[in-house]
């Protein structure tokens, strides 16, 4: 050392465990010709000792914050001035403290890398390779058992290294130090195919074998990161229709995956949609079809659009290799059931369903299904939060105490405050049954030992008495805490813009209100004091209770309904015979729904967005039967894409200190322009008319509460149409607009707000 050299203690806080970060910054330290050593201090972050010329000090730190690894992401760097360490000779790799590799951030599993690809594709030992991956690439959630992230606790600890995957690993110098996934074709996961005849019998050519399975027109399912997919050619009609009728899908929209050239020639593709695309997230993206003759048409039965990922692992890579077409890539799970890891199920469930099957032995740990994002406007949303994102937290301060939320019914997904995070779940589906509950308690199992945290004493979950996760949270906590559906959501909003108060607008299908009714369409002012319903979507009756949400002919009667009485049944039926809707149910359906309106039996209050919407598809013929989540508003939208709305009259009133939208009066509106007007512009003046309705409520109310900010939320805010008119009018009228954008603006991002909520509660 001379006296022109110096020396830095730098703390680096974030995801800076399991991603390659010390060896980064080995590699980094010596190509700045620094001395010193880097340590790995679990949650507390990584710490680096560091000397040399200031020069080259500052060069280091200017590599740190700008090349770090991929998978890496730093929150704070702190850096102090240090006493020079005459007796350093070079730069090293020291051990981790005593008790600190307990504990960090693992990073979400990742789509493989550029560097890993070349190698499969390559004339190296991995050439050709499914497993291959990198520290900077491939599973970490899918396979941790419990931390330290070493991988005597993952699912690689069963297939020892090979001595030249043992040398990788031990190099510094190597992009594969330390992966603990590191496996080539000598020492890793083997891949296999059978057929659903004989299941015993593995082929010579396992990719090759599925490939031809694919293009004959047969499904295949493929176990891949974290789950199983079920495929099958996405241009071939009948192959399609084979798969729906097996997993009586109907109608439900199928993802797919494809190469980057068969988005770019097919689909619509804007530059913030592509990076999304080809990120190393690698969700799935919905994006509007632009070659309608592209796919097989019933891949997406009565939208403009399909949500599609390019390719995230080698054995993806590899099989679109020898692939010219795009494949329906849906999760393979049964209905009601989650989706199936277990290659002794996958056979034994889905062996009516494939034809084939490409399975692996490399053990799934936590089952994870493709994350799903749309872009509205410029803002990215999420449908579903999982792969590529999942266990990152997002940081917050909520309080010194842990606290654990369950989320909602549908779309479940649970969360977890510790330490200053949050912590989200992967997608867990509907929480309807045993198996559902035992899929929720594993991802909080696995949520508490990647956080090293204890079972929470503070225990959320949703204000619904008869929900599964309502009563399984009486059974673990003397006194849970019970938070309605709707203020979770606008807890949501201001917890992820860390806010203090907030006027929301929550816009979604149902939702157990304080009064026991359906809730759906509510303005809600939110502030750190509390909850007041302000605004919503005027009553109207769910005949046949939850028929109603699978008939939507039925929400057109019950939202009529108010306007004639029950002493104007006779009427009304007349009104409703000349609409020509389609009752789908028993023969005589019409007179069931007028006698249960007119006697008052089986019916539920309602002031949802969603059943509202619903009833406006059917008034259309757009859709008489849904037979998945959101169906008849989904294909409504895609209907009103191609009109323009008109202006009507909004109907707002005041009633019993709530600023209300009526909606019979909106719908029956609607009803005397549909003989003026064409079914694509009325879509979308029922879209219109709802979005400004309400969000002119929002203003009234936010005006009067000396509110600036108006948030949207709720399974509705992934509507186009909706969320734009929404915010360009609630911008226009000079006030902050916000949505959701790190959890879903649907059910998934419920436990986020479930946690403000509790946290705020006295």
């Amino acid at each position: 050392m001379n006296n022109q050299e110096t020396a830095r203690e730098i703390l680096i806080k974030g995801v800076v465990q399991a991603v390659g970060f010390r060896p980064f910054i080995y590699r980094r330290a010596h190509k700045n010709n620094l001395h010193g050593w880097v340590k790995n201090l679990g949650d507390a972050g990584v710490w680096v000792f560091t000397q040399g010329k200031p020069m080259d000090i500052d060069s280091f730190i200017d590599d740190v914050k700008t090349k770090n690894p991929p998978l890496a992401k730093i929150d704070s760097i702190q850096i102090d001035q240090a006493e020079i360490d005459f007796s350093l000779k070079n730069f090293t790799i020291k051990k981790s403290s005593s008790g600190s590799s307990g504990s960090g951030t693992i990073p979400p599993d990742i789509a493989t890398c550029e560097q890993c690809l070349e190698d499969v594709f390559g004339d190296t030992r991995y050439s050709g390779y499914w497993a291959t991956s990198c520290v900077n690439c491939g599973p970490r959630f899918s396979i941790i058992r419990k931390l330290p992230y070493d991988r005597p606790n993952t699912a690689m600890d069963d297939f020892p290294m090979c001595e030249e995957c043992h040398a990788e690993y031990t190099d510094p110098q190597d992009r594969r130090y330390h992966a603990q996934t590191i496996a080539c074709p000598e020492c890793g996961p083997e891949l296999w195919h059978t057929n659903s005849i004989d299941k015993t019998v593995e082929t010579e050519n396992p990719i090759e074998t599925t490939v031809s399975n694919l293009t004959k027109g047969e499904a295949v399912a493929i176990k891949g990161l974290g789950g199983t997919h079920l495929a099958c050619d996405a241009t071939n009609q009948t192959a399609v229709n084979q798969l729906r009728s097996q997993l009586d899908r109907p109608q439900q929209p199928f993802a797919l995956m494809g190469t980057e050239r068969m988005v770019t020639e097919n689909l619509s593709v804007n530059t913030k949609e592509r990076k999304l695309l080809t990120s190393p997230r690698r969700p799935i993206v919905v994006l509007e079809i632009a070659n309608e003759n592209w796919l097989a048409p019933n891949v997406a039965p009565g939208l403009t659009n399909i949500g599609i990922m390019l390719p995230y692992t080698a054995l993806h890579h590899v099989i679109f290799s020898k692939l010219d077409r795009p494949l329906v890539m849906t999760s393979a799970n049964m209905p009601g059931q989650p989706m199936l890891i277990d290659n002794h199920k996958i056979q034994e469930q889905l062996g009516g369903v494939a034809h084939g099957f490409l399975l692996h032995n490399r053990e799934i740990v936590s089952r994870i299904d493709d994350s799903v994002v749309r872009y509205s406007g410029e803002t990215a949303k999420f449908i579903r939060r999982s792969r590529g994102w999942v266990p990152e937290g997002l940081e917050m301060d909520l309080g010194s105490h842990s606290m654990l939320a369950l989320g909602a019914e549908q779309d479940n997904v649970v969360g977890l405050y510790h330490k200053g995070k949050v912590y989200l779940s992967q997608y867990l589906g509907d929480t309807e049954g045993p198996d559902d509950l035992l899929f929720l308690q594993e991802a909080i199992e696995r949520i508490l030992k990647l956080t090293n945290a204890d079972f929470p004493s503070t225990v959320a979950h949703d204000l619904h008495p008869n929900f599964v996760t309502t009563n399984w949270a009486h059974e673990i906590n003397d006194s849970p805490v019970a938070i309605q559906h709707h203020k979770a959501h606008v807890g949501s909003l201001l917890a992820e813009n860390k806010l203090d108060s907030i006027v929301g607008i929550v816009l979604d299908g149902v939702g157990y209100g304080d009064d026991g009714e359906v809730w759906g369409g509510e303005v809600i002012k939110g502030t750190v004091d509390g909850f007041d319903r302000a605004g919503k979507l005027s009553y109207a009756y769910m005949p046949g209770g939850d028929l109603a949400t699978k008939h939507p002919a039925r929400m057109v009667a019950g939202i009529l309904f108010p306007k004639y009485g029950p002493d104007n049944v006779q009427t009304l039926k007349a009104t409703l015979h000349g609409l020509n809707l389609s009752f789908p149910g028993e023969k005589n359906e019409l007179d069931t729904v007028l006698h249960q309106l007119e006697a008052d039996i089986n019916l539920q209050k309602t002031s949802s967005t969603g059943r509202f919407l619903d009833a406006v598809s059917s008034l259309l013929g757009v859709c008489s039967r849904r037979s998945y989540e959101g169906e008849p508003a989904m294909k409504l939208e895609a209907v009103g894409k191609k009109g323009t709305p008109v202006e009507i009259d909004l109907p707002i009133q005041r009633e019993n200190n709530l600023t209300i939208l009526n909606q019979t009066e909106l719908l029956s509106q609607l009803i005397e322009l549909s003989n003026k007007v064409s079914k694509e512009d009325l879509a979308a003046t029922a879209e219109w008319s709802i979005a400004k309705g309400i969000s002119i409520i929002a203003q009234q109310i936010a005006k009067r509460e000396e509110i600036n900010t108006i948030g949207l939320s709720g399974g509705v805010a992934i509507n186009n149409r909706i969320s734009t008119v929404v915010k360009n009018s609630v911008e226009k009228s000079g006030h902050l607009f916000v949505t959701n954008t790190d959890v879903p603006v649907g059910d998934g991002g419920i436990p986020l707000g479930q946690l403000w909520v509790s946290a705020h509660m006295s």
